[in-house]
């Protein structure tokens, strides 16, 4: 019953209940990694199903993962003395010549509520940061976001670096001009026309 009052909250968007909720829950001595598991990612995954069917639009997104974040700002200190591993890494950034922000932000949160360890670049990030940053922080990800059509060859581009290096590293492309097919063309690993579907996505790539 708890673990549906922390979901019911993230899903009206109730930051300050969800907080109360998990420290509740901390307090009757439940367990961290369950919390996050079974109510804050569950919570994430069902605005996600809302999204992709329609009920929940962008706006209702970013209410719900700001009230996720709140709960999760409870569970880090716990989660951080457990010694817990997030599901994969994930270097996500604007490739360079584009400095269009929202769609990755809104990416980046819900790769983060899913339990993913984001690296956010920010944007106008070039093909060195990307693979820089990739071996620094040992990604399983590198998730790419244009808005412009023009960067599309830079996207492209960082796609074809990554796969000359023959490496496990898998790439995951999205934005408005970004289609399938294009993704296909250029050999990206995933692709994703939303913030809900590049989780499943993510997932995917990392559990295949």
């Amino acid at each position: 019953m708890e673990t549906k009052a922390i979901i019911d909250a993230v899903l009206n968007f109730d930051q300050e209940k969800t907080v109360r909720l998990v420290r509740a829950r901390l307090d009757q001595g439940a367990n961290a990694l369950t919390i996050l598991d079974q109510a804050l990612i569950a919570a994430m995954d069902e605005v996600g199903r809302r999204f992709s069917t329609g009920i929940f639009f962008v706006p209702e997104m970013l209410m719900a993962a700001e009230a996720m974040h709140a709960g999760l700002e409870v569970l880090k200190p716990h989660l951080a003395k457990s010694d817990i591993k997030a599901k994969g890494t994930v270097i996500i950034g604007t490739v360079k010549g584009d400095i269009h922000d929202i769609g990755k932000n809104l990416v980046s949160m819900m790769l983060e509520c899913a339990g993913f360890n984001v690296i956010d670049l920010g944007v106008d990030v070039s093909q060195g940061k990307f693979l820089a940053a990739a071996e620094k922080y040992q990604a399983q990800i590198v998730a790419m976001s244009a808005l412009l059509s023009t960067t599309l060859a830079e996207m492209k581009a960082v796609v074809a670096r990554v796969r000359k290096r023959g490496c496990s590293l898998k790439t995951l492309v999205g934005g408005a001009p970004v289609t399938a097919s294009f993704a296909s063309e250029i050999g990206a690993d995933g692709y994703s026309p939303d913030a809900a579907g590049a989780v499943s996505v993510a997932r995917s790539l990392i559990y295949a």
